[in-house]
């Protein structure tokens, strides 16, 4: 099991890819693993024959436990059997359990099935919902997939069935995906008397729940509240997002621009740049913004821009890029979500316009965007005062009272403003 990332420890096996006999080449998935933070795959580190393997899915893993043997000696015909693989203690859910003894399988797997070169790859559960909802090999073949190399993943096939019944959620793949799968994404729903419908929540949905109720037993959560006048930042993103795009070739959102201003105050305000442990205050050197992104089931994840200090806007746009597509496509590495030092979440993007966001522990503040709306507003000139139509925004920052106090929340969050409203409308890109 590699090093996944800072705190990390262990990690819960979601799927195995290869079973003992079969070849495997270099950096080919061996697995596919869960943490707290994001799903990952781990590809194998040689080339041979799976000789033996140690876990099964559904164990947790520590850190450095050796999960497969393979034989590499490359004269070995690929026809040749070996010897089944030993009992060896493993941990599963805190008990020790031999490798043989029974464990709940989340779904009988359909053979995987792999065609010629060029062809498309399908997973045994992408085969077994097409089965269950009677789709073809041929009409398959017409998904457009979204994961690596094309693949065809769960929520391509369960999007395809629900578009095809005009219902999402209610299909019975979705029943076989939610209801099993360990690490599955879409809940199963179960009608009760009384007009009740239970809702079972998946891995990531529990992880999150768990982990928002601890920063709020955690952290002395205090909101303050800010109101921005970003007219100059709108116009220049409209005057000149077309040549960014065209000699980039990256779409520049408001998310980098806001980043670019967050980074300027923590270098003024380090304290909000901070974490407590005990009764000590870790101020960090290294300025990590993490993003908060809405996944397309619905959950959330934070992926992190490490030393966003270091880039100007052009080289925060593509790292903002970079991360919301891999998110969105599930491709995110474990060391792509650890070691922010402060969040920035972007409310806006769903209509609303402010709002109380929880602390990302163990971090101290938090900071979100609501949605920019056109407003009457008073603007004051040496000619004196008139009232003139402009972009206006609000923004909210919740802070841990245990370090911040509300002079210095207030005085960063003012900062934060000033430096949207005194953007420069005339830089260059």
């Amino acid at each position: 099991m590699p090093k996944l990332g800072e705190s990390i420890v262990e990690a819960t096996v979601l799927k195995i890819h290869k079973k003992v006999g079969d070849a495997i080449s270099v950096d080919e998935t061996l697995m596919d693993i869960a943490t707290d933070k994001v799903d990952s795959e781990v590809p194998s580190t040689t080339e041979g024959i799976i000789e033996e393997m140690l876990c099964k899915e559904g164990d947790i893993v520590k850190i450095g436990t050796v999960l497969a043997k393979i034989k590499t000696n490359k004269e070995i015909p690929l026809t040749e059997k070996l010897p089944p693989p030993e009992n060896h203690p493993i941990q599963v859910n805190g008990m020790h359990q031999k490798a043989d003894d029974d464990l709940v399988i989340p779904y009988t797997p359909s053979p995987t099935v792999k065609r010629t070169e060029g062809a498309k790859f399908y997973s045994p559960l992408v085969m077994n919902i097409a089965s269950s909802e009677g789709i073809e090999l041929s009409e398959l073949e017409d998904i457009t997939g979204t994961g690596a190399d094309g693949r065809v993943t769960k929520n391509d096939i369960l999007g395809y069935v629900a578009s095809k019944k005009g219902s999402v959620g209610h299909s019975s793949s979705a029943s076989i995906e939610s209801g099993n799968q360990p690490g599955s994404s879409i809940p199963s729903a179960v009608n009760k008397p009384g007009n009740i419908e239970i809702i079972e929540m998946d891995r990531m949905r529990r992880l999150i729940a768990d982990h928002m109720t601890k920063s709020k037993s955690t952290s002395a959560h205090v909101t303050s509240f800010a109101e921005a006048d970003v007219t100059n930042l709108v116009q220049w993103r409209e005057a000149n997002k077309k040549v960014f795009e065209k000699r980039e070739g990256e779409k520049i959102t408001f998310t980098p621009l806001f980043i670019e201003a967050i980074v300027k105050c923590l270098k003024k305000y380090p304290l909000l740049n901070s974490s407590v442990v005990g009764n000590e205050i870790h101020v960090k050197r290294e300025i990590n913004i993490g993003m908060a992104t809405a996944l397309p089931n619905g959950n959330l994840i934070v992926p992190v821009i490490h030393h966003a200090d270091q880039y100007n806007i052009i080289g925060l746009t593509k790292q903002v890029n970079r991360l919301s597509n891999l998110a969105r496509s599930s491709n995110l590495k474990p060391s792509d979500t650890q070691s922010g030092t402060f969040t920035f979440t972007n409310i806006g993007t769903f209509g609303s316009i402010m709002g109380t966001p929880i602390i990302n522990q163990p971090q101290v503040a938090i900071l979100a965007i609501g949605a920019i709306k056109k407003k009457p507003v008073v603007i004051e000139t040496e000619q004196g005062d008139s009232v003139g139509i402009r972009h206006m925004m609000f923004i909210s920052m919740s802070y841990d009272h245990r370090i911040i106090d509300g002079s210095l929340g207030s005085i960063f969050l003012n900062e934060f403003v000033k430096a949207l409203e005194l953007f420069d409308p005339s830089r260059d890109i």
